[in-house]
This record gives structure tokens, C-alpha cells and sequence, in this order.
């Protein structure tokens, strides 16, 4: 689920999903419930189809709303009601739908249409690309705020901070789509640090190497990652490959060498003086 909106904090309100669920965006005169509604039906069984009828059946104010939903199985639901704010529409696609109201032209679904089917990547991407084609044909007759993007597993694990593979919005900006895609690439790299991480505790150390490559190379100018790239390299007793990234480090921001002894302490590396000054050296003079 992905939105840009002149709105502010649009993330709050409009997307909603969960693993092995499925997803709701409920829009135009927003009525939060039909999140939250939506996803406890369609988990007690009942298709996006079924869900979304049950919760416009119930809503006097069912002209008012916009509302995509789609289910674990694929399954896909949309309502634009009769007094959403010209232009409005949606397309529902294999899949997916997409939706939009408070458009300055009738151009803007189908171009995101067009985007997410054309787009090679991952759902991520594709979604990214659907709201920068909504936006370069014209977008919100208001202009724009901000955005928010969320992406989960089709398998829940039972355990939700696994599950939510991106969870990023921007509450407040003169550029959102810009930001969005710049949090999404962030966060792309720390699933490859979490990865890296998680490699490490299982003794792999080429898999842990591999992702921690990665990251870098999604995000070549963050010092916590080359950190903690260069603290596993130590913990491989690979110092010699590790030094030079602590100097990178450590050019950015002494502090680094600051914190480093202090993970000998409660045993993060070797609690060995001569390591210690070996990878600090007069950093912290």
C-alpha cells in the first residue's frame, strides 16, 4: 500500500495492512475504521469483496468515501463513491488497484496504472513508480504533503516486526515523493543490515559479509553501517579488512571511537587493550 496526498501525516490514516491478510487503503473523506475493520474481516475469512460491501452496507456516509482493498488471495475491492471530489477514479488490475480523488485531471489512475504493470522491481518499487506517474500527470488539484509506504510478508511469521518488511511516510514536505524514495532506499539497506546481522549469529560469515555489502552500496555515506560492517570483520578476526573502514568512520565522527572500547565492556568485540588501540589508535585524543 503506497499514497501521496495534500495531507498532512497521510500514513496515519490511509494504509493499512497486515501479513497474510491483506491491505486496505480507505481515502477521500476518510473513515480510519474501514482499516482496521477491513483487516479483521478479510482475517476472520471473508474475501475483499465481501469485507468491503459488509463496511459500505453499514456507512451512511458510503458516497463519501474511497476505499481499495485486496486479500491474501489476490483478491481485489474498490469503491469510489458518487461525491468523492472531481477528478475520481480508480482501475482495478491483477493483483492491484489504484485510486485516486481530488485529481486535477482524469489522467492520474490510469498513468499509475500504467506505471506499476510497465515497472521491473519489487512491489516497493513498482508502487514508487505508480505515485511518481500519478504525480507527472498532474497529481492533487491541492498539491502535496506527504506519502507513506507499507509493505508486508504474504506469509505471516506471528511475529509483526518480521512481518513489515517497509514502513515509511512522510508526515510533512515540500517534495514527499522524493523523501519516500530516499526512506524506502534507507530501509532497503537496514533489511540487508538486519539480514547481515542475523547471518552473524548463525555463523555465516560469508552471507553476513554478502549483506552487509549490500547495504553499503544502497547507502555508501552511513557511518552506523560501516561501523557495524567493521565490528563483524573484527568479531571474524578479519581486522585487517576492518581497519580502514573504521577510519572512514571515525573521519566522520570521532564519536565512533569514543563508543568502541565500551563494546569490549559488554563483550560486542574482544575486550583486548591492544585491539582496542589498534583500531582507535589517538581517535579519541
Amino acid at each position: 500500500m503506497a499514497v501521496q496526498s495534500h495531507w498532512f501525516s497521510v500514513g496515519t490514516v490511509v494504509p493499512w495492512a497486515e501479513a497474510g491478510i491483506g491491505a486496505v487503503a480507505t481515502q477521500s473523506f476518510v473513515e480510519p475504521s474501514y482499516g482496521k475493520q477491513g483487516l479483521d474481516l478479510m482475517r476472520s475469512g471473508k474475501s475483499a469483496s465481501d469485507a468491503l460491501k459488509a463496511l459500505l452496507a453499514a456507512d451512511d456516509g458510503r458516497d463519501l468515501r474511497q476505499v481499495g482493498m485486496i486479500d491474501a488471495k489476490g483478491g481485489v475491492a474498490v469503491h469510489t463513491g458518487a461525491k468523492n471530489i472531481a477528478f475520481a477514479g480508480h482501475i482495478v488490475g491483477k493483483d492491484y488497484s489504484v485510486q485516486a480523488n481530488l485529481m486535477i485531471n482524469d489522467k492520474i489512475w490510469p498513468a499509475m496504472s500504467r506505471a506499476f504493470e510497465n515497472t521491473q522491481g519489487d512491489i516497493a518499487e513498482r508502487m514508487l513508480a505508480a505515485l511518481d506517474a500519478a504525480q507527472a500527470a498532474g497529481g492533487d488539484i491541492r498539491g502535496r504533503q506527504s506519502a507513506a509506504l507499507i509493505v508486508v510478508s504474504g506469509k505471516p511469521t506471528g511475529k509483526a516486526w518480521v512481518d513489515r518488511v517497509f514502513d515509511v511516510r512522510v508526515d510533512d514536505s515540500t517534495e514527499p515523493l522524493k523523501e519516500l524514495r530516499r526512506l524506502v532506499i534507507l530501509q532497503r539497506a537496514y533489511n540487508h543490515m538486519n539480514a547481515g546481522d542475523l547471518a552473524v549469529e548463525q555463523n555465516d560469515n560469508d552471507r553476513a559479509l554478502a549483506e552487509y555489502s549490500a547495504a553499503a552500496k544502497l547507502v555508501p555515506d552511513n557511518a552506523e553501517m560501516i561501523y557495524w560492517h567493521a565490528i563483524a570483520l573484527v568479531n571474524m578476526n578479519r581486522v585487517d579488512e576492518a581497519l580502514p573502514l573504521f577510519r572512514r568512520v571515525f573521519a566522520m565522527d570521532k564519536n565512533w571511537a569514543t563508543l568502541t572500547p565500551r563494546l569490549a565492556k559488554v563483550g560486542l568485540i574482544p575486550d583486548d587493550p591492544k585491539l582496542i588501540e589498534r583500531i582507535v589508535g589517538r581517535q579519541t585524543d
